[in-house]
């Protein structure tokens, strides 16, 4: 690379590439500590609904693989234009990674969307059920009402007579 274009400085291009390696050690080791986190959230989560923190686990986590992405894009590119063999495997493995990653995030986060609509469903069912229940007994009352007045009324004609 150097002999064709006698303008690129090699050890800048070489520490540029290991600062971008270095980061996206950093990004993955940040992912995996919110990945943890999420993991426990999917696991132990059964309300309907999302709240903050599962929405801010959600976007951070979303945030890094793209800038793990655009880090993996980087190398690649250097790569391209004529990066060392020890970088291209480099690279090979931390896009195994975000891939990884990126399946994992999206199955758990499928994951937690079914059991949210399971546990809605089941809400909608218990409220169904509490409805019905309310209506049995406003029924069962109404009648216990009306033979009570209806019993009352025989007494009194009863002894009207």
């Amino acid at each position: 690379l150097a002999k064709r274009c006698p303008l690129i400085d090699l050890d800048w291009f070489a520490n540029s590439n290991f600062t971008v390696i270095k980061h996206a050690r950093k990004l993955e080791a940040q992912l995996d500590e919110q990945m943890n986190s999420y993991r426990r959230v999917v696991s132990t989560k059964v309300t309907t609904k999302n709240d903050t923190s599962e929405n801010d686990l959600e976007s951070g986590i979303d945030r890094l693989l793209k800038q793990l992405q655009q880090v993996n894009s980087q190398m690649q590119a250097w790569v391209s234009s004529g990066g060392s063999e020890m970088v291209s495997h480099t690279l090979t493995r931390h896009q195994e990674i975000l891939q990884d990653l990126t399946q994992e995030f999206y199955r758990l986060r499928s994951s937690l969307r079914a059991k949210q609509e399971h546990a809605s469903l089941l809400e909608d069912f218990r409220e169904f059920d509490r409805t019905r229940l309310d209506l049995e007994e406003g029924v069962g009352s109404a009648e216990q009402a009306l033979l009570k007045e209806n019993a009352s009324i025989s007494r009194s004609t009863g002894q009207v007579c």
